[in-house]
Formats: C-alpha cells, sequence, structure tokens
C-alpha cells in the first residue's frame, strides 16, 4: 500500500531517518488515507526524544514536552512530532499518572484507542498494522485495541468516541467493545464538560448523527444529555407525531444540514415537551409554550457543556421562534413574512426555515404536505426580501435621527417610538421607504404623539 504523504510531513520523516531515528505517520492521518478522506493533520511518531527532535529542527515549538509531543514548524505549517510512549497507571480515567518514552513502535501503538488509529506508515517500511485495523476498515468496524475495558479505564472519553467515529465513518461498534461500554458508562462523569462537547459536535455534525441513540442506549446519554433520556421516554400522543420526543428529534437532526448551530438546535428544539406535556380527555397530548421552556432549557444545557456563547445565542434564538405556525389562518403574505424577519433578523430566519422544515420532515404525515407547501411559500417570499434589500430594520430606514431632530422632532423616546412606526409603516409597504415621504410622515406621528 502507498500512502501519499504531504511534502513536509515527509522531510521530517526523512530527516529523523537521516539521523538514525524510526518516524513515521500515524493515527488517523493514516486511516484516513486508507479510507481516501482528506486528513485533518498529519501526525507523526518517532523514537526520537523530544530535545533530540529540537535538535534537529530550526523552528519548533514545545507543544508539550512532558508527554513528548514537540510541533516542527515547516514555513509556518504545523506539524506534531510525538515520541513513542508507554503511559503510566490511570487513576482518574482521563489521565496516565506519568509518561515513559520507549524506543517500541508496538509499544506505542497497543496505548491507542482503536485499531482503526492503530496504524502507522512511512515510505520505507510501508503499512504497519499491529492490531487488524486494515481488516477492521474494511469490515467496517470499531474495535479497541487489546482489552476494551482496560482501554475505557484508562480514558472513559473513548466510549464517547466510539461512537462518534462510527458515526463519522459508518461503522458499526464491535460487540465486546459495545458490552465494555455498558459496563464503563458510568466513568463519563469522570471527563471534563469541554472534551465531552467536542465529540459531541463532532457526532452531531457526521454523516450519522442518528448514532447518537447509540450513546442514549448503552447509559451515556444520562450522564452528559441527561435531558435526551427525559424525551426518549416522553410520547407523543398526538395525529401530527407518530414518534416519542426523543426519536422525533432524531429524525429532525438527520434532516438538518451538517451545520453545528443547526444540529444543536434540531437537537434541543423540543426538549421543553417533557415539561410541559399535558392530555387531553380525548387522550391527545399538548405541549402548549414548549418553545419558551425548550429555548431556555438548550441556553442551560449549552452553558454546562461549555459552548461558546456565540453559539448559544444563535441555537437559544433558532429554538425560540421554532414552533411559529405558517398556517392558513395566520399567514398573510409578503408583508406578513417581512414582519416575521424583521422580528427574527435576517441573519436567523433562513436557518430558521431549515430548522422548520427539518421539524416537519420527522413528524407524521398529517397535513405534512400542506405545511410544506406553505413553507416554499415563506422560502419564496424570504428569497425575494433579500433580493430586494427591503427595509427590516430602523437601521434600513431612508432617514435618521439627526433629519428628524432638525425638522422638530426632540430625540429620546418619543424619536424612538416615531420610528418604529414608520418602520412599521414601510415593512408593510416598502415604496414608502424614501427619505421625502417619511419625514413627512413623522412629523404626523409626533403631531399625533402631542395631542394624544
Amino acid at each position: 500500500m502507498k500512502i501519499k504523504i504531504p511534502q513536509h510531513a515527509n522531510y521530517i520523516i526523512k530527516t529523523l531517518q537521516h539521523y538514525g531515528y524510526e518516524a513515521y505517520i500515524v493515527g488517523g492521518c493514516v486511516r484516513d488515507a486508507v479510507l481516501n478522506k482528506e486528513p485533518a493533520d498529519w501526525d507523526i511518531t518517532t523514537s526520537a526524544k523530544p530535545l533530540q527532535i529540537k535538535s534537529i529542527f530550526q523552528k519548533t515549538v514545545d507543544t508539550g514536552l512532558k508527554h513528548g509531543t514537540v510541533t516542527v514548524l515547516m514555513e509556518k505549517e504545523p506539524f506534531e512530532v510525538t515520541t513513542y510512549r508507554i503511559d503510566g497507571e490511570y487513576e482518574d480515567h482521563r489521565r496516565p499518572n506519568e509518561v515513559r518514552f520507549t524506543t517500541s513502535l508496538e509499544e506505542d501503538l497497543k496505548r491507542r484507542d482503536f485499531t482503526i488509529n492503530a496504524m502507522a506508515y512511512n515510505d520505507t517500511d510501508g503499512l504497519v498494522d499491529l492490531f487488524g485495523g486494515m481488516d477492521d476498515l474494511n469490515r467496517k468496524r470499531i474495535r479497541c485495541v487489546g482489552h476494551p475495558d482496560d482501554r475505557f479505564d484508562e480514558d472513559a472519553l473513548r466510549m464517547l468516541r466510539a461512537i462518534r467515529f462510527a458515526a463519522q465513518l459508518g461503522f458499526e461498534i464491535e460487540e465486546p467493545t459495545m458490552d465494555a461500554i455498558r459496563r464503563k458508562y458510568m466513568f463519563l462523569k469522570d471527563i471534563s464538560a469541554e472534551r465531552v462537547q467536542v465529540e459531541l459536535t463532532k457526532l452531531l455534525v457526521s454523516e450519522h448523527p442518528e448514532k447518537l441513540k447509540i450513546a442514549y442506549e448503552l447509559g451515556m446519554t444520562g450522564i452528559f444529555l441527561p435531558e435526551f433520556d427525559a424525551m426518549m421516554d416522553t410520547p407523543q400522543h398526538n395525529p401530527h407525531h407518530k414518534y416519542n420526543v426523543g426519536d422525533h428529534t432524531i429524525e429532525a437532526v438527520k434532516r438538518i444540514p451538517a451545520d453545528k448551530v443547526l444540529r444543536l438546535a434540531a437537537l434541543l428544539h423540543d426538549v421543553g415537551k417533557p415539561d410541559t406535556r399535558t392530555t387531553d380527555p380525548e387522550g391527545i397530548d399538548h405541549f402548549y409554550d414548549h418553545y419558551k421552556v425548550s429555548s431556555e432549557k438548550s441556553e442551560e444545557i449549552l452553558r454546562r457543556l461549555k459552548y461558546d456563547n456565540h453559539t448559544i445565542k444563535a441555537v437559544y434564538h433558532l429554538i425560540e421562534w421554532h414552533d411559529f405556525r405558517w398556517d392558513d389562518e395566520s399567514y398573510a403574505g409578503m408583508a406578513k413574512v417581512r414582519r416575521m424577519i424583521s422580528k427574527v433578523g435576517l441573519e436567523y430566519f433562513g436557518p430558521l426555515l431549515t430548522l422548520q422544515r427539518a421539524d416537519i420532515l420527522g413528524q407524521s404525515s398529517y397535513l405534512q404536505e400542506q405545511k410544506l407547501t406553505v413553507l416554499d411559500q415563506v422560502e419564496a417570499i424570504y428569497q425575494e426580501v433579500k433580493k430586494n434589500h427591503d427595509c427590516l430594520t430602523v437601521k434600513d430606514l431612508n432617514i435618521d435621527g439627526v433629519t428628524l431632530m432638525r425638522n422638530g422632532i426632540p430625540a429620546g423616546k418619543r424619536m424612538g417610538i416615531i420610528l418604529e412606526k414608520l418602520l412599521d409603516m414601510v415593512i408593510e409597504e416598502p415604496k414608502l421607504n424614501q427619505r421625502a415621504v417619511l419625514l413627512e410622515l413623522a412629523k404626523k406621528i409626533n403631531e399625533v404623539i402631542i395631542y394624544s
């Protein structure tokens, strides 16, 4: 097998070999290259110790000397070069008590998580596959290196990583590895929220986000996302639904583009339903104002998982508006859509429609075609509003506060009221957004306020 190693990475390997050391690309980049995927990083493992690596290359960064990692810069491009190592005892399911360097590639590879990530390669020796990684790639199987209990005792996050790799690659997890997760899942409580968040995000934006349900079935979500377990336990006896809340959520996540904010919004859009479920005398379930509870709970969950403020704000905002009904009774054409875009914000309106579509597609067939038809009409109007650069905010008005003050309208609360009324009129009729017209309208509004 021949893997085309990037020029700079290959230079580092050959330079280390020139000085008498072993060196290989290793881990995920080998896996991805074998699968004809473009690796995100090209990590290198070597028998050279950190100080020896630093003495060979001119530009290096001490990324983690204690753990054997030096970043070598090649024309400002970074490559992590790590010494073969043996991990000491693990006591906290997160990190080894100590790291010892070794000259054995086999010892280094056997400490890795899964067989598909425990392969190494260089042009001299070809593929080094000591634990059946190629066979598992061909079988589309996730399998631990050695005994899975040992690997999960070393780092409990590996259990969630198993689900993440299965989701990214479309693989299945072998049964002994699954059994070990069933025995060890509770140790995820020892893992930091930041590390869990990284794996959860990668899982959600993968090609198979529905594999999150495996994490639920194995007990893991009960540790880091217990709200999902409550959703799985909440039925929806309602003509609009055919799944419980959790399964409906999975269907919505599957049907939305692989974007972090969109998939988190789909994951949490109904997280408030377990708290708002009521059943009427006919046995029909209702979830009144669940969007309010869901948006609030989404903020709580995302903060707990240490997501950034921008993501939290965007997800909250989309969930807050996701249940707005574009039905025949409330739907009123272009002005209605412009008004909603103004309320929701142009930045969020397109993603909101995407979330609403995924939500509908995860429901029953009852009125589904009608809902999608109306949503298509709203989408078409939204695109026209964008194309026409219609006025949607006070800043878009062709008049400003300075002009109003020069014409006798004082700054302050009254001016704010006048500008909002002008915006409301322009949203209803965009042709009014002309400086002279707006000034006359402003004067009339001002008179009404004075004499009212």
